[in-house]
């Protein structure tokens, strides 16, 4: 039975193989260049057409050769993307629409991650290089020496993303790292907060780590404070580590201790809460804890958190765009810049007393 189910994989392959892009149209009721533009340039046609041609292909089990479409075209038709890591879900959100709108636009998505390191944000990037990606995300612009002048050497356009450079050396998509936590700590020294601490993230490999806490520094500087000695500590992005991150800036007399946290992403304010609760500490009653990106979960821990909303997935989309119409020779903007929003929830309030 195992050699039968074999053998007729095996001849259902070969009779895949066979298929030719004209069997498709044949099927479709079109012609061969519209079936070809339907597959390949599916932004080209009407969704009734490109339905057609796709359930052709799929009922045939066509599937185009790409090394040889490459190599007759001299295009790949790949885009690549270079992220510090896919475990953060807001990376993840916007890697997603990057993907979905290169897909509309005929490209397909390689994705490599850089743990947060240049050197091997820089191997990466080689290694698509290698594999043919006609363009590059980026995400920051912290970047070893050499990426660019390969870029630049090899001709492959590429955007750096989740920052606006006022400057704009290089294409970017974002926003300003500054002045969104500027923004956050003004919200809180609003509602009257004065002793502060932050639990951000590794400044070293992430200019936006970095950018935030110096937005958190001079928001306070403005209303003659500052954060203590130990009130500002940096930890990896993740729920432990913002546990961890809260014990720490915790310790001290009670009458000293911080009554707002800043937390340099989600995940750290999330293990900041989680940590508050296992201390006894009510939020927001005798903790404010904002967070950075909004992502999908913190509308539901409660006590639900207050964080800057970051559009990730426009910037996806945008980055998308940018690197298609660079490839394809029509107008891209060198710069754009795109709007985070104070999103508050429960877990800040006016500090008691």
């Amino acid at each position: 039975m195992t050699m039968e189910r074999g053998t007729k994989r095996k001849r259902f392959q070969e009779s895949a193989q066979s298929v030719k892009l004209s069997d498709v149209a044949a099927l479709a009721g079109v012609s061969p260049a519209t079936a070809s533009r339907a597959l390949n340039t599916p932004d080209k046609v009407g969704a009734d057409m490109r339905e057609r041609v796709r359930a052709a292909a799929v009922k045939l089990g066509y599937v185009p050769d790409a090394a040889a479409r490459a190599l007759a075209s001299r295009r790949s038709r790949t885009i690549g993307a270079v992220v510090p890591t896919l475990d953060n879900p807001i990376f993840a959100t916007g890697v997603q629409r990057l993907e979905s709108r290169l897909n509309e636009r005929g490209y397909a998505l390689v994705v490599a991650g850089s743990d947060y390191r240049v050197d091997k944000e820089l191997r990466q990037a080689t290694n698509l290089l290698e594999r043919g990606i006609e363009g590059l995300m980026l995400m920051g612009t912290e970047h070893h020496p050499s990426l660019y002048v390969l870029l630049e050497t090899r001709g492959v356009p590429h955007v750096n993303t989740w920052v606006d450079e006022g400057d704009a050396a290089h294409p970017c998509i974002g926003f300003d790292n500054v002045e969104a936590a500027v923004r956050l700590t003004d919200y809180l020294l609003d509602l009257g907060h004065a002793r502060f601490a932050m639990i951000a993230g590794i400044a070293e490999g992430n200019d936006r780590a970095a950018a935030r806490a110096v937005g958190v520094r001079e928001a306070l500087a403005r209303r003659g404070l500052r954060l203590d000695d130990g009130r500002l500590i940096e930890e990896p992005y993740g729920v432990r580590e913002g546990r961890d991150g809260l014990r720490a800036v915790m310790a001290g007399p009670p009458e000293e201790r911080p009554t707002a946290v800043i937390c340099g992403n989600d995940l750290l304010a999330f293990g900041a809460i989680f940590e508050a609760a296992a201390m006894g500490l009510d939020v927001p009653g005798d903790l404010s804890v904002v967070g950075f990106d909004d992502t999908e979960l913190s509308s539901h821990i409660p006590p639900g958190l207050t964080t800057m909303h970051v559009p990730s997935g426009e910037m996806g989309a945008l980055a998308a765009d940018y690197l298609v119409n660079r490839i394809e020779g029509k107008p891209a903007r060198h710069r754009t810049r795109v709007e985070v929003r104070l999103v508050v929830r429960g877990s800040t309030a006016p500090p008691r007393g």
